[in-house]
């Protein structure tokens, strides 16, 4: 049976032994993971934590809704067993009725139904790290090959030396003030999110420099068991001219070739980003998102056109 838990009925233990358990399991559903991306998280649990739903409430005036939190791109439905469409539609129909409005991201494990909502399918990128390096190159883009050349001819160098402001800094310089997506909140969650995991020895930083010492890549690679996330990136304008985060990604397989791990790129519905990642050889994970609506005509139009029902 499903039973719907506030915050503080939720038995953290039994919910993280689920999730570390589960034959679909994802960083982002950890307790640790929602506490810092979705602070306050509700949940769905069937029986004694078989299966585990996480919900991540907002509240825009006087409305209750589920919204996707930034920086965890696959929640849903978790479990040790198969996850059949009908339990899928059974976490649906039981998300309760105070949550007006819902926009979420189910993950790759879970298929939905026939159950209400309008279904959209989201692109992941994945990319098994298990093949020699040598195997690896060979499934590389003649543009990526070229920009890799780039790289070396430019003289850049490989660091781990790079913090957590300064990568977020060169996003944001870079993109993030013309991009305007992410706000000053973001970004402070960004940053207690990365330096929780480096604190947890859960991943770690990797640049690429120019001869002069300037950075003009970043990327935080955060490692849960055989996953490694691409999490966070960054490039400098003129890492377009030197090729300087083919070069970073180029580094990070050479040094996990021949593992066990999978590279989990984190997206794919830009088509720009979705070619860069299939340069590397990675292949498309496709991901259900789910979005349905118990709003009245009036509410819409006060709370999801004044304020898109964002984070």
């Amino acid at each position: 049976m499903i039973k719907y838990l506030e915050h503080t009925q939720i038995d953290l233990v039994k919910w993280d032994n689920c999730i570390s358990h589960s034959l679909n399991r994802r960083v982002y559903a950890c307790s640790w993971y929602l506490n810092l991306v979705s602070p306050g998280w509700d949940a769905l649990v069937d029986g004694d934590y078989e299966r585990v739903f996480p919900l991540t409430r907002k509240r825009k005036l006087t409305v209750s809704y589920l919204a996707q939190p930034y920086f965890s791109q696959q929640l849903g439905v978790f479990s040790p067993g198969v996850i059949t469409e009908l339990q899928v539609d059974e976490f649906m129909k039981a998300v309760p009725q105070k949550f007006r409005f819902t926009e979420i991201h189910l993950n790759s494990g879970n298929m939905p139904g026939k159950g209400d909502g309008v279904i959209t399918w989201r692109v992941n990128h994945e990319l098994d790290l298990s093949p020699s390096f040598s195997e690896l190159t060979g499934h590389y883009a003649q543009n990526t090959r070229r920009n890799i050349r780039k790289a070396n001819d430019a003289g850049l160098v490989i660091t781990n030396n790079v913090g957590v402001e300064q990568l977020i800094d060169l996003f944001r310089e870079n993109f993030g003030n013309s991009e305007g997506k992410l706000e000053a909140k973001h970004y402070k969650t960004l940053n207690q999110l990365i330096t929780c995991c480096l604190e947890r020895k859960m991943g770690y930083m990797l640049g690429s420099e120019t001869k002069e010492g300037i950075l003009a890549a970043g990327a935080f690679f955060l490692v849960d068991q055989n996953r490694v996330y691409f999490l966070f990136a960054a490039s400098s304008r003129g890492a377009r001219e030197n090729g300087a985060m083919f070069f970073l990604v180029d580094r990070f397989l050479a040094e996990n070739a021949g593992g066990s791990m999978v590279l989990d790129f984190e997206g794919g519905n830009d088509p720009n980003l979705g070619r860069f990642y299939k340069s590397f050889g990675a292949t498309e994970v496709p991901y259900p998102a789910i979005r349905f609506s118990r709003l009245s005509k009036v509410e819409q139009k006060a709370v999801y056109f004044m304020h898109k029902l964002r984070r």
